[in-house]
């Protein structure tokens, strides 16, 4: 990680949510952002086209498109969104297959030109790729990073704050698990400025606001029909990048890699982590019920899945 005053971060795959955490990157003003997609024009174009957002924004971050993998040379980090969506009558192993060889290019480059840097992780299917990505680059596991716990938790977070009328600000909670169905939502780690969320709604209310949190990615796909969230994805991304920017080391539910943490190793899942300078600092483990451990194994067993697909691919 460079010492110098402005950072430097890629942002891999130009599309809808590399696009807008390139554009979040910068109104945060982390640093200078390079836009890199093998489309030729579209990141050159939307890259002009945030630069010049910057006076009115109030940053000062310049953005930078390019279709050359050595722009991104001596980037801290890197926010990787490449790969295809799901579309219709594609299996998840056709999805896998494909996006786990974009992936491997990606890792490719990374190493050769950005060896220094922490790597996020957005392309699905999400804990799958990001332990592929660490395989790749030949990494330490704590600078490659997955982003989903953020994505999961602020789904909550807003759902809490609908229903109850509050400000979003004051509602804080913890999803863990794999990205997906089988994420272990935490009601008991949910609180609304402090108050249990125990006190504040029923049961049959919070389990119904969990069930919406799982679902909350087919969910929007449902409403707009051709495409899939990206805003807040967008936004968990670059949540992790500042993070990491200013060393914070908070405390943020992120894909990351077990060496024997609950009970669970070499894989990547959703756990908390304080996530600082270096990338993970440290993973968080907190005290789970009987049901809460058997849901994560349960998780953990459909992302070892994935992974043994890959090596059936010869991927891995």
């Amino acid at each position: 990680m460079s010492d110098s005053k402005r950072f430097k971060i890629g942002c891999i795959g130009a599309g809808n949510v590399g696009a807008t955490a390139a554009q979040y990157c910068a109104e945060m003003d982390l640093g200078d952002v390079v836009l890199f997609d093998i489309v030729e024009g579209m990141p050159q174009g939307k890259a002009l086209d945030l630069t010049q957002a910057g006076p009115i924004r109030n940053s000062g971050s310049l953005v930078k498109g390019t279709n050359n993998y050595a722009d991104i040379d001596g980037s801290d980090i890197v926010i990787v969104t490449a790969g295809l969506p799901r579309k219709p009558g594609m299996s998840r192993l056709d999805l896998l297959e494909k996006n786990a060889r974009i992936v491997s290019d990606v890792a490719e480059n990374l190493r050769k030109y950005a060896p220094q840097s922490v790597v996020i992780v957005v392309t699905n299917p999400l804990d799958v790729m990001t332990y592929l990505m660490m395989k790749k680059t030949g990494f330490p596991p704590e600078r490659v990073v997955g982003m989903a716990g953020i994505l999961d938790s602020a789904r909550l977070r807003a759902f809490v704050a609908m229903e109850l009328g509050v400000s979003m600000k004051n509602v804080d909670t913890m999803v863990l698990g794999s990205h997906g169905d089988e994420m272990v939502p935490l009601p008991e780690y949910t609180n609304v400025s402090g108050i249990p969320i125990s006190q504040l709604l029923s049961k049959e209310r919070i389990a119904a606001l969990v069930e919406r949190t799982r679902k909350g990615g087919g969910e929007i796909v449902a409403l707009l029909k051709t495409g899939s969230a990206y805003y807040a994805p967008a936004a968990s991304a670059a949540r992790m990048a500042e993070a990491v920017c200013k060393d914070e080391k908070q405390v943020l539910p992120c894909a990351a890699y077990l060496s024997g943490q609950y009970g669970l190793k070499d894989l990547y899942l959703g756990v908390p982590v304080a996530l600082g300078r270096n990338g993970v600092e440290r993973v968080v483990e907190l005290k789970l019920t009987v049901e809460q451990s058997a849901a994560l194994q349960k998780s953990a067993g459909e992302v070892r899945k994935g992974i043994e697909e890959l090596k059936s691919m010869k991927v891995l």
